[in-house]
């Protein structure tokens, strides 16, 4: 199986965490063949998983959005969760949905911890169990 995962590094040390988290949780499930593609920010990351869909066999799209004092957050946000779901509907491939929607750095960084809750590894687990129930 490959897999594939697309990361927004606009937060970088929220976003490594994700990662982290993501490809220890795949690899301790036997998952080796993992690609790692980076873009700047989440609003990318529909777009790169779109140009890859034929190539792999499942995607993780990991990233932070936080929200600020205008309503980009909002546009952002469902851009890139609407993206996401109609690439994996339409292709039929799992997606696993890693993108953070914070209303602040310290709710990104709980949720993106190396000691307790990783988001990443539970998007991991996720993607794992669809995989494994194909």
């Amino acid at each position: 199986m490959k897999i594939c995962i697309v990361v927004s590094n606009y937060y970088e040390e929220i976003s490594n965490n994700l990662l982290r988290g993501s490809i220890q949780e795949l690899k301790k499930n036997g998952y080796k063949n993992i690609k790692k593609i980076t873009v700047s920010g989440a609003f990318e990351v529909p777009n790169i998983i779109s140009k890859n869909i034929k190539k792999f066999d499942a995607f993780i799209g990991l990233g932070c959005i936080i929200k600020g004092e205008t309503d980009h957050y909002y546009f952002i946000s469902q851009s890139v969760t609407n993206g996401l779901m109609e690439l994996s509907i339409k292709s039929k491939k799992p997606i696993g949905f890693g993108i953070l929607t914070c209303n602040n750095l310290n709710q990104a960084k709980f949720r993106a911890s190396l000691k307790k809750i990783n988001k990443g590894k539970e998007v991991a687990s996720g993607i794992i169990s669809i995989l494994k129930n194909k």
